[in-house]
C-alpha cells in the first residue's frame, strides 16, 4: 500500500532548487540529518546546497564528497553586539542571494537559522520557509523576546517540520502554531546504520555501558555516573564509555574519579557502529530530547537500551527498551540491571527495537517524506 501511494503523490520538479540552513556542521544529531538529507536530495536530481552562518565542522567533508556545495554566509554569534553591523551585512548578503539563485524552497533548521531564514525569505519575496523543529521548547521558557520573535518568524514560515510528535506538539502548545501548519518527519538512518560491524576492543571484564551523547548538562551524564555507583555498590562494577565532547567534561571526569567507578571519555566521534557492537546496553539519561539520533542509531544495531522517558524518545522506545524518569539515578541503575541480570528480556527489547527501526527509521524514507512535503508547498 504504501509504494502505491508514494508513486501518486506529487514530486518535485527536475529543476527544484532546495537549500538547506544550518548554524554550524559539528557532529551534533540535527547537523547529522542535514547532511544525510542534503545527500539523499542530490541522489533525487534535486539542486541542493547547504547555507552555513556561523562555522564549518566535521559534516562539512561529508558533505562536500557527496557532492553537496557548502556556502558560508558570514555570521557572528546575536549575543555579543559589536557582532550587530557585521550579521546586518550578512542577512543583506543572504537576501541578494536568495534573490539571484531564486530557490524553491528554505528549509532551516534550529533557533538561529530559522529565525534569520524566515526574515530574509520575507525580505526577498521568493523562497517557500520551513522551519525545522529539533527540540523542545524548554530552553525558551521566560525568554519572552526569543519566543516573540519566534512567533513572528513562524508567521512568515509556511510549514514546520518537527522530528518527534512531542516535539510537534511542544510547539503546537507553546508557540501557537495551528496543527494544520505542522509535519512530523522522523530523522532517517542509513544503510550502514543497519549493519554489523566487528566490536571495538575494550579491555575490561565488568559488562560495557555506552552513552553516546555531547557532554553538556542536558544530557544528563552526571546522574549516569551515580547511577553506576550505585550498581557498583551493589556488587554489580560496570565500565561506561562516554562518546561525546563538550563543556561537562572536566566536571563529569572529576565525579567519576571522586566515584570510583571505570568511566573512559572518548571524544567525539562521527561512527559510533563498533563501539554500539561492544556495548551490553546502550543508554541515554538526558533531561531533554527531541527524537535521539543515539537511541535510534543503537535500535537499529539491534542493542538492549535504557533511556529516560522525555521527548521523542517514548515514541522509539516504548515497548522496545527501557523508559526511567529523568534525574532519578536509582530508577536508571534498577534498569540497567534488570538487563543484565535477564539477557532474554534484553534479547527481546532488541529484537522489536531492531525491528521497528527496519519499517519505521530509514534514510530513504525520510527523504522521501521531505520530497513530498517540499512538493505540496512549491505547487500550492
Amino acid at each position: 500500500m504504501e509504494s502505491n501511494q508514494l508513486i501518486r503523490r506529487p514530486q518535485l520538479h527536475k529543476t527544484a532548487k532546495v537549500r538547506l540552513m544550518i548554524g554550524q556542521l559539528g557532529l551534533g544529531g540535527t547537523e547529522q540529518q542535514v547532511a544525510l538529507l542534503a545527500g539523499g536530495l542530490r541522489e533525487r536530481g534535486v539542486d541542493i546546497a547547504v547555507l552555513v552562518m556561523f562555522h564549518g565542522g566535521p559534516r562539512e567533508d561529508i558533505l562536500r564528497k557527496a557532492g553537496v556545495p557548502v556556502v558560508y554566509l558570514g555570521f557572528r554569534r546575536f549575543s555579543r553586539l559589536h557582532n550587530v553591523p557585521r550579521n546586518v551585512a550578512a542577512l543583506a548578503g543572504l537576501v541578494r542571494r536568495l534573490r539571484r539563485d531564486q530557490p524553491d524552497v528554505l528549509h532551516a533548521f534550529l533557533l538561529h537559522s530559522y529565525l534569520t531564514a524566515a526574515a530574509a525569505g520575507w525580505m526577498a519575496r521568493g523562497p517557500v520557509v520551513v522551519a525545522g523543529r529539533r527540540s523542545m521548547g524548554f530552553f525558551k521558557q521566560g525568554r519572552t523576546l526569543v519566543l516573540a520573535a519566534e512567533r513572528l518568524a513562524t508567521r512568515a514560515t509556511s510549514l514546520v517540520i518537527a522530528n518527534a510528535q512531542a516535539v510537534a506538539d511542544d510547539t503546537r502548545m507553546n508557540e501557537r502554531v495551528p496543527a494544520e501548519k505542522i509535519a512530523v518527519v522522523y530523522n532517517g538512518l542509513p544503510e550502514s546504520a543497519f549493519a554489523a560491524p566487528d566490536p571495538v576492543a575494550i579491555e575490561t571484564q565488568n559488562p560495557v555501558l555506552l552513552c553516546v551523547a555531547n557532554l553538556k548538562p542536558r544530557k544528563g551524564h552526571r546522574h549516569l555516573l551515580d547511577a553506576v555507583a550505585l550498581l557498583q555498590a551493589r556488587g554489580r562494577p560496570c565500565t561506561v564509555l562516554l562518546a561525546g565532547e563538550g563543556e561537562e567534561r572536566q566536571a563529569l571526569e572529576r565525579q567519576a574519579a571522586l566515584l570510583g567507578v571505570d568511566a573512559r571519555f572518548l571524544g567525539a566521534t562521527l561512527g559510533t557502529g563498533r563501539l554500539l557492537a561492544r556495548a551490553d546496553v546502550v543508554v541515554l539519561p538526558s533531561l531533554s530530547e527531541g527524537m535521539s539520533n543515539a537511541v535510534m542509531e543503537a535500535m537499529a544495531a539491534g542493542r538492549p537500551i535504557v533511556a529516560t522517558d522525555v521527548g521523542g524518545t517514548p515514541e522509539l522506545l516504548r515497548g522496545r527498551g527501557l523508559l526511567v524518569p529523568p534525574r532519578d539515578p536509582l530508577a536508571l541503575a534498577a534498569a540497567i540491571e534488570h538487563l543484565l541480570a535477564d539477557p532474554e528480556h534484553a534479547a527481546a527489547l532488541s529484537e522489536r527495537a531492531r525491528a521497528w527501526s527496519l519499517e519505521h527509521l530509514r534514510l530513504d524514507d525520510m527523504v522521501d517524506r521531505h520530497v513530498r512535503l517540499y512538493a505540496s508547498l512549491v505547487g500550492r
